[in-house]
C-alpha cells in the first residue's frame, strides 16, 4: 500500500522552484533539496524519485503559475496595445522586484540545462508556445479591430516580442533600472503602430 504523502506538493515545489533558480540546476545539491523543502530526503525519493525529476516538477509548476497570468491578461483586457503593454510590464515588474538578480527561471534553464536535457527543452518549449500563442491571441485581436496595423505579419510580430521578452529576462540578471525596462517597452510597443 502506497503511503500518503505528509506535506503539500504545492508548497514542496514552489520551495523547489525557488532553489533551483537560485542556485541552478547544477549547483543544487540533494541536501540542499532536503535542507530548504522541509521534508526528508525519504519523502524526497519516495514521491520525486530523484534530483532531475524534481527539476521537471518545478519547471512545469513554475509554467503552469505563469502562464495562467498570461493567459488571463490577453483574455480579459479589451484593448489588445494594453494587453501586450500589461504583458511586458508583468515581466518586468517582477525581475524589478527579485533582489537576488536571478533573472527568469525559464530561461535559466533553457540557458543552463536545456542544451543537454530533452525534457528540460521540451518543457521550455512549451512555455515559449504558451507565451507566444496569448502574444499572436492579442496581436490578432488588434489587428482585426484596427487597433494595430495590419502592415506587419502577426506572427512576425509575436516573435519580435518572444524574443524581447527573452532579452529583458536575460538584462534583469544585470540591471534593476527601471528606466531601462521603459524604454525597451516604449519602444516595443511603437512597432505595433
Amino acid at each position: 500500500m502506497a503511503r500518503s504523502k505528509d506535506f503539500d506538493e504545492s508548497e514542496v515545489l514552489a520551495k523547489a522552484v525557488r532553489l533551483f533558480w537560485l542556485k541552478g540546476y547544477n549547483g543544487t545539491s540533494m541536501q540542499d533539496l532536503v535542507d530548504a523543502l522541509g521534508i526528508s530526503r525519504s519523502s524526497l525519493y519516495d514521491t520525486y524519485v530523484d534530483k532531475h525529476t524534481l527539476y521537471l516538477k518545478a519547471l512545469e509548476f513554475y509554467q503552469n503559475t505563469g502562464g495562467s497570468q498570461v493567459d488571463d491578461i490577453v483574455a480579459n483586457t479589451e484593448s489588445a496595445k494594453e494587453a501586450i503593454k500589461q504583458l511586458l510590464q508583468l515581466i518586468t515588474g517582477n525581475l524589478l522586484k527579485d533582489k537576488q538578480h536571478k533573472g527568469c527561471f525559464m530561461v535559466n534553464a533553457e540557458v543552463e540545462v536545456a542544451p543537454h536535457d530533452a525534457k528540460v527543452k521540451d518543457i521550455v518549449c512549451k512555455n515559449d508556445k504558451q507565451v507566444e500563442e496569448a502574444f499572436h491571441r492579442a496581436i490578432r485581436k488588434g489587428q482585426e479591430s484596427g487597433e494595430i496595423s495590419g502592415k506587419q505579419d502577426a506572427k512576425a510580430l509575436t516573435r519580435f516580442f518572444l524574443n524581447t521578452i527573452k532579452g529583458i529576462r536575460v538584462s534583469a540578471k544585470s540591471t534593476t533600472d527601471k528606466a531601462f525596462f521603459n524604454d525597451i517597452i516604449n519602444t516595443s510597443l511603437s512597432v505595433l503602430d
